[in-house]
Order: structure tokens, then C-alpha cells, then sequence
């Protein structure tokens, strides 16, 4: 934390509702990602460079982050997204392709975008949308 700052400034973890977590388990083992030791048949997590991407029972989550609410459809869109950067902008296209190739739906395809990357968009199987970016080094 800062000296001003009431809430830590580092980032954990997403945490998603999930209906199918072995499904969610073998989809992201499939892009090559390693589940932390504690999960189970109702949370799995991967740990990326210090953050975590989690995945939760989506009732169970509910239950703790939502009470009352009501739950998203399946598959509907939740206005995240998350996003996995790669070194070169080549590297969009390939991991774009090997994120699909893994189970990924392809939700566009990787183009050039107006800020001066690169990037292109997918969805895991419960319709989570990840976006695959090459971010250009900025000017100093």
C-alpha cells in the first residue's frame, strides 16, 4: 500500500463462476497452464506471474459475492474481458491459433488496432472472453 492508499495496490486474483469446473480444468491445461496444488471438484486456479485465474462453482460463488442475485446465462457475455500479452506481434496470431486449437471459440479474429497493437479475441468454454494483445513499447 501507499502512504494514501486505503486498499493494497496489488492485483490477486479473477475469480469466475463456472458450471462445468473439469471441463474449465482440462480447457486451460490444455493451453498449457498448471493448476495449483489445492484444487478440487468445485475451484481450480492457475497461478500466471503472480496472479491467479480462478475458477468457482458459479452457485457457490454466488453465494459469497452475490447474495440474491440473480446468475448471468450461460454463455452471455459479462462485459469482461481478460487478456494474455505476448512478446511480439507475431506471437498474436500463433497463440491466437493455439488458444483456438486448444478448445478456444474464436470470437475475432487478431488485427491491427488503432492504439498500435495487435490483438484478437476468444472464449473459453463457459463463454469467458480472453484477448490475446501484443502491446507496443511506449514512446518515453
Amino acid at each position: 500500500m501507499t502512504s494514501n492508499s486505503l486498499i493494497p495496490e496489488s492485483f490477486f486474483a479473477v475469480t469466475m463462476g463456472a458450471t462445468d469446473i473439469a471441463r474449465q480444468r482440462s480447457f486451460y491445461e490444455a493451453w498449457g497452464w498448471k493448476a495449483v496444488p489445492y484444487s478440487n471438484e468445485e475451484y481450480v486456479a492457475f497461478s500466471l506471474a503472480g496472479t491467479m485465474v480462478a475458477f468457482f462453482v458459479a452457485e457457490k460463488l454466488a453465494e459469497e459475492a452475490a447474495p440474491g442475485a440473480s446468475s448471468p446465462s450461460k454463455g452471455a457475455w459479462n462485459g469482461v474481458t481478460l487478456a494474455v500479452s505476448v512478446p511480439g506481434k507475431e506471437d498474436v496470431d500463433t497463440t491466437w491459433r493455439a488458444a483456438v486449437d486448444a478448445g478456444a471459440s474464436a470470437v475475432a479474429e487478431p488485427v491491427d488496432r488503432p492504439w498500435g497493437g495487435r490483438s484478437g479475441y476468444v472464449a473459453d468454454p463457459e463463454g469467458h472472453r480472453w484477448e490475446i494483445a501484443w502491446i507496443p513499447p511506449m514512446a518515453g
